[in-house]
């Protein structure tokens, strides 16, 4: 019963700074911008058109309740810890934004003098400031309650499409400009970045990769409409990677492996299309910054290294016995090896991290594979860099084939390749398996 009091006081407690934090940064920055002579506004032209619904005033009054709620549904410490400091940073910086660089709210608001609707109306005309728009703490805060509304499995897809309501209404309201609503998503992510949850916890990797992509997809959206307001629609290209990097941070999330390539290895052309920069980045970094051209031998007949070009396969005596194993989710394999009748595509994201069971069902079939290795047959093993996924299915294979101990696999695996890169998260992971 103690346990359970000292609980909900920490969660009490953490709601209480926050609360008390907001209030006097945001009143602040309302009182201070009030008393200035002119107040700038940011208006993209299309915002013309944006209708002014009175019934989304609902959606957008319920972000007081989610930030009370949110912080009595944290179900551990490190939830409850992540979720403040969160909510601290992204307030005290939002008012730090509305001091430096101020804006108001420009649209003329129609009458909301209506039964019932007309009192929230009313009191945002008393409580509320037209002065501390971007970014918009309801969409930054929106972002930040997901993750712990999330968790909760029965009402999940109510919060998470409410939450998406609460995001639009700040549009039709005529509370915010269109400029506030991307500030705001940048300012989240950037807290999602700086304070992430369980950061050492291998099972989150993949979110937290995820994050960098948002943030980045976020910005370069912020930066598409500012260019569009400026020089015109050419600058909307940038749209382009920007949702792209947003569509890979959600597969990050899923730790979807083939979001590109697909079970025979190829990538198709509209994929292609869409993921242009993303695979030119990749290529650009394996042309100039890739290591292990030269496979390495780490078992009798097994051999790990980065994608191979056409021009090191001078290292590595082809033959129709030769197993590839290609843990590369971002780049194709080149045609030679991947015409082989003993090539396997089996990606893995980079920087992230596996599936447990995926892992485990890939070491079974490389060990199989081993057991029934013709005199002239060999295996390699690569991802596209040489740094980390090749490495680290090479330890998972000689700690199964060689029967080695886990730590001597790893230091093992250090001292025939320098170049492997082996994060305190990945020791973690391997443990598992």
């Amino acid at each position: 019963m103690d346990e359970k009091r000292l609980k909900i006081e920490q969660k009490f407690s953490a709601f209480i700074l926050c609360a008390i934090v907001f209030t006097v940064v945001y009143n602040y920055t309302a009182l201070h911008l009030s008393k200035q002579e002119a107040i700038p506004s940011f208006v993209f032209d299309f915002e013309k058109y944006i209708p002014f619904l009175p019934w989304t005033i609902i959606p957008y009054m319920t972000s007081g309740l989610f930030f009370v709620l949110v912080f009595f549904l944290c179900k551990n410490k490190e939830q409850l810890t992540a979720l403040t400091y969160r909510i601290l940073f992204v307030t005290i910086m939002a008012g730090i934004c509305f001091l430096l660089f101020p804006l108001k709210f420009s649209l003329e608001k129609p009458p909301t003098d209506r039964f019932l609707l007309g009192y929230p109306f009313r009191f945002l005309e008393i409580f509320d400031s037209p002065f501390n728009q971007a970014p918009s703490l309801h969409i930054a805060y929106a972002f930040i309650f997901w993750p712990v509304l999330r968790n909760v499995k029965k009402l999940r897809t109510f919060f998470m499409l409410w939450l998406l309501l609460l995001g639009l209404s700040t549009l039709t309201t005529y509370q915010h400009h269109f400029i506030d609503i991307l500030s705001g998503s940048v300012l989240a992510h950037f807290s999602f970045i700086l304070f992430p949850y369980r950061k050492n916890d291998f099972r989150y990797r993949n979110f937290q990769i995820a994050n960098f992509y948002f943030l980045s997809g976020w910005i370069m959206a912020s930066a598409a409409f500012i260019l569009y307001k400026n020089s015109g629609a050419t600058g909307l290209l940038i749209l382009w990677p920007a949702i792209m990097s947003i569509v890979i941070g959600y597969h990050y999330q899923k730790n979807t492996v083939r979001f590109l390539k697909d079970k025979n290895g190829i990538i198709s052309l509209w994929r292609k299309v869409f993921y242009a920069p993303y695979l030119m980045i990749y290529w650009v970094l394996w042309r100039f910054f890739r290591k292990n051209k030269k496979p390495l031998l780490i078992a009798p007949g097994i051999y790990i290294s980065s994608r191979p070009g056409y021009k090191d396969l001078s290292y590595f005596n082809i033959n129709n016995h030769t197993i590839i194993y290609d843990l590369s989710a971002e780049m194709e394999e080149i045609s030679k090896l991947k015409v082989l009748p003993g090539y396997h595509s089996a990606p893995f994201l980079d920087i992230g991290i596996p599936d447990i069971e995926q892992a485990r069902t890939l070491i079974a079939e490389i060990t199989e594979h081993y057991k029934k290795l013709p005199e002239d047959g060999q295996i390699l093993i690569h991802c596209t860099m040489g740094f980390t996924r090749s490495s680290m299915v090479g330890i998972l294979v000689m700690k199964n084939i060689l029967s080695l101990p886990l730590e001597e696999a790893i230091t093992t695996m250090k001292a025939l390749n320098k170049n492997a890169v082996i994060h305190p998260y990945l020791q973690e992971f391997l443990k598992k398996n």
